[in-house]
């Protein structure tokens, strides 16, 4: 459990992963998760989804720290 992150997923996106919940290790940013994961799992590439880290959403490059739990969030509707 050296490096690793826990990933949850949500609604859509946890029925494109095949599971609400994964660990993966840590590819040390956003950005570089969302690289990984299109590479791992090509069908999220046309879901638009958000990212939480630590329960903070994010939407620019953030550093994911080390045990970090990643939420991948489909958008929200309501008004």
């Amino acid at each position: 459990m050296e490096n690793q992150i826990t990933l949850k997923a949500f609604g859509m996106i946890a029925e494109k992963l095949g599971a609400d919940q994964l660990r993966l290790e840590n590819p040390g940013n956003s950005h570089e998760l969302k690289n990984e994961l299109f590479m791992k799992y090509p069908e999220l590439k046309g879901l638009k989804f958000n990212l939480a880290i630590n329960k903070k959403m994010v939407s620019e490059e953030t550093d994911i720290p080390i045990g970090a739990e990643v939420a991948l969030l489909p958008p929200f509707s309501g008004g």
